[in-house]
């Protein structure tokens, strides 16, 4: 009886990290999404800028792409610990 409630409890863990690396990765993409459909309105409007909007485009697209690297390392963590 407490073998299987331990192993529940480390199934729910390892699906808890799948689950959170999942939607790290999920959130990452809307969020990349989101900043070139906007850098591309602005290019389009603002032609003769279009280098300023690309380069910030690509520095906020870091940003996000690096939270997101940052929560599947917290889920491969959390995965450690559980597993």
């Amino acid at each position: 009886m407490l073998l299987q409630e331990v192993a529940n409890g480390l199934t729910n863990g390892l699906l808890g990290a799948g689950i959170g690396a999942g939607l790290a990765v999920i959130g990452a993409g809307i969020g990349i999404g989101m900043i070139g459909r906007g850098a591309t309105e602005g290019m389009a409007r603002q032609p003769e800028i279009a280098g300023t909007i690309q380069t910030g485009a690509l520095i906020l697209a870091a940003f996000v792409e690096g939270a997101a690297l940052f929560a599947i390392v917290v889920t491969f963590l959390i995965q450690g610990k559980v597993g």
